[in-house]
């Protein structure tokens, strides 16, 4: 049973288009938003609405292609970090919980459009049914690049750091697209299962477009008895939910939360469909920045949690655990 949780909604726009104490302002209400929950809604970000309802629409389109064609776009290799990724091939609580059962859901990656434009890295796989699909991944891509770009300097001066801190180690950033369809559940989930289970993310921050369907995201707090309680985060219509992960906790040393989160299955009484579609774009570094404890986040009181770390040996560590590779090898 989980309650409704207040997650801060933050409105971007004196951000964007403000002077220099609008600016100030706004970034403050954003890390005070990730220092006592972990998340945040963002609106006034200014991402087009008909783009977001369009790249919607396409991956819909995407997912309701039989099968066979589907499954003819999964990766080869072991951590798939793009293709299609069919239901029963992941479990993200095994990076917390050890074997835990399958996420029920399925879903469609591009790893950094960027990196492949400049012909570096593993190309990704794309399908050519819907034929709008491509490019409008490409704009989506894009703007999506764009807004982690506000993020991370908005991030930098709630940090009480230069605005353009963290602009060398996203120039060339870690920026996956992934596409989240949660089916109708026909039959009971398993003991445990989920659509997708209790988690930390990986990387600096997460963009999520959330879809107001039943079984949604949860995430986790502990009340003032010391018991962890699940929380329904609402879905506000055109706001994105941001949220922080593990390279953005220790960057900060723990100043910002990595907050224990999950989707959860949808009630079993409802009738009608409760299928449910999320568009997540999971930013962070690139892969050679070395994510140490940044200078005003430690003092003699404080001394760093963590020893530093490269962005791209964490996140791969974390994707080969989730989908059991040492186990499956």
């Amino acid at each position: 049973m989980a309650t409704q949780t207040i997650v801060p909604v933050i409105d971007m726009t004196g951000f964007l288009h403000g002077n220099a104490a609008d600016k100030a302002d706004i970034a403050r209400q954003f890390g005070a938003a990730f220092e006592q929950v972990g998340f945040a809604a963002i609106v006034g970000h200014g991402v087009p609405e008909t783009l977001a309802q369009e790249m919607y629409a396409q991956a819909s389109n995407f997912f309701a292609r039989p099968f066979a064609e589907k499954v003819a776009h999964m990766p080869p290799e072991a951590a798939k970090g793009r293709g299609y990724l069919p239901l029963g091939i992941e479990s993200v609580a095994a990076t917390l919980a050890g074997e835990t059962p399958p996420d029920l859901c399925e879903a469609l990656v591009f790893g950094s459009l960027q990196r492949e434009r400049a012909g570096l890295g593993k190309a990704n796989i794309w399908p050519t049914e819907p034929a709008a699909l491509s490019p409008c991944v490409n704009a989506w891509f894009d703007a999506m690049h764009a807004l982690c770009g506000q993020l991370m300097r908005m991030s930098a001066l709630a940090l009480d750091l230069p605005e353009d801190h963290f602009e060398s180690s996203f120039t060339e950033p870690s920026l996956t697209l992934r596409f989240v369809n949660y089916p109708d559940q026909i039959e009971p989930p398993a003991a445990g299962q989920l659509r997708y289970g209790a988690h930390h993310d990986y990387g600096g921050l997460t963009i999520l477009r959330q879809d107001p369907a039943q079984g949604g995201l949860q995430i986790c707090r502990r009340d003032d008895n010391g018991n962890d309680t699940w929380h329904d985060v609402p879905a506000i219509p055109g706001s994105f939910v941001i949220n922080a992960g593990d390279l953005m906790a220790r960057w900060t040393n723990d100043r910002w939360r990595s907050t224990l989160h999950r989707v959860s299955n949808p009630p079993r009484h409802l009738s009608g469909s409760t299928r449910r579609l999320s568009m997540v774009a999971f930013t962070g570094p690139n892969d050679a920045t070395e994510v140490r404890c940044l200078p005003t986040c430690r003092s003699a009181d404080a001394p760093p949690l963590y020893q530093p770390v490269l962005a791209g040996d964490y996140i791969r560590q974390k994707l080969a655990a989730s989908m059991d590779i040492g186990k499956a090898a």
